[in-house]
């Protein structure tokens, strides 16, 4: 059994355990790109599996075990990143963060739907800091 054979909740599941991680790995690094490791993602990405995945239970150790397994995983892995890199920030995100670099008189630089979200989670730590001053 491999990956195709699985569930499709468990593929759901492996997916979204994937994109969670990685976005609390780039918050994690500040989504600093130099900062970013692949082995240190995918080493994060096995401790929340192992304490916060469901689906990681569900499957065999025979299949956890398998070499074949491990390189759809990674392939599987690589496909997510991408996707999440490709994402488009949405407009109201767009305009979000243009609205809070006119406040802060700060200019950000972001290139995807996740790293806008994380550009306007800060923009608004900042403020709240700048307005309780």
């Amino acid at each position: 059994m491999m990956f195709k054979d699985l569930s499709q909740g468990i593929k759901i599941s492996i997916a979204r355990s994937i994109t969670t991680s990685f976005e609390q790995y780039m918050i994690s690094i500040e989504w600093d790109e130099k900062r970013f490791s692949m082995q240190n993602f995918v080493n994060e990405w096995r401790d929340y599996i192992n304490n916060h995945s469901s689906w990681f239970n569900q499957i065999s150790d025979e299949m956890k075990e398998n070499p074949q397994f491990h390189e759809e995983l990674a392939d599987k892995i690589n496909v997510a990143i991408e996707k999440i890199f490709t994402e488009e920030p949405t407009e109201a995100q767009i305009e979000e963060i243009n609205s809070l670099q006119k406040e802060l008189k700060a200019e950000v630089s972001y290139s995807c739907k996740m790293e806008a979200k994380y550009v306007i989670d800060k923009m608004k730590e900042q403020l709240k800091k700048k307005q309780s001053n």
